[in-house]
């Protein structure tokens, strides 16, 4: 094999394994796998036979119909959880009602295997959420312009109707009128200076 076809097998794998990724993360994907492998046990241990040397030990029971019906349905229920997601928790609900069912209908949920993984399929899936995607953030608020920005802002061309340049038409003031212009001039109180003495009036001063 070329070093050439070498590096397309490995860029094709990880394409796959990228793409396989992203659709797993879109869905509910472990829940419905250990839905399925719940049902799996349910449906096969009541029609399997196990044989130990020349005796044959068959674990069917009178509810074997049932126990069929329970094993498919969590199948259905596990494909459901990764095609349909939007009825996940429908799905995560009856998946472990049906695993409670098992109980005492399936050989204890499967010998209490696919009890197990139903129950844990179904829990996976009513808590599973699809994740929100990533949005660009605003940078931070620029603060005061820089020494180095200022003359290119200044520089630049206003839109019409605007103008950065100085008001001409603003009042010049000199230099130091402005100084203490708005507290008014205190002007200086004025003392009746005359005072009476013995009837009459005598002006100090």
């Amino acid at each position: 094999m070329s070093p050439e076809s070498q590096g397309q097998n490995e860029h094709y794998l990880s394409v796959v394994r990228r793409d396989f990724r992203t659709w797993r993360g879109n869905r509910p994907f472990w829940a419905g796998l250990f839905t399925m492998l719940g049902g799996v046990p349910i449906a096969y241990f009541p029609y399997a036979n196990m044989h130990l040397g020349n005796m044959t030990l068959a674990m069917s029971t009178t509810a074997g119909a049932g126990s069929l019906i329970i094993g498919v349905l969590l199948v259905t229920l596990g494909l459901t959880m990764w095609f349909h997601s939007i009825v996940r928790v429908f799905a995560g609900v009856a998946a472990i009602l049906l695993a409670l069912i098992s109980i005492p209908v399936a050989n204890i949920g499967g010998f209490l295997i696919g009890f197990l993984f139903a129950l844990l399929g179904g829990a996976l899936s009513v808590s599973w959420v699809p994740g929100e995607p990533k949005t660009d953030e605003p940078g931070p608020a620029q603060g005061l312009l820089g020494e180095a920005e200022e003359p290119e802002l200044l520089g630049a061309e206003a839109p019409d109707g605007f103008s950065f340049s100085k008001d001409t038409q603003a009042p010049v003031h000199p230099e130091g009128a402005l100084h203490g212009m708005g507290v008014p001039e205190q002007q200086p109180a004025q003392y009746d200076t005359t005072v009476e003495v013995d009837g009459g009036r005598h002006r100090a001063g």
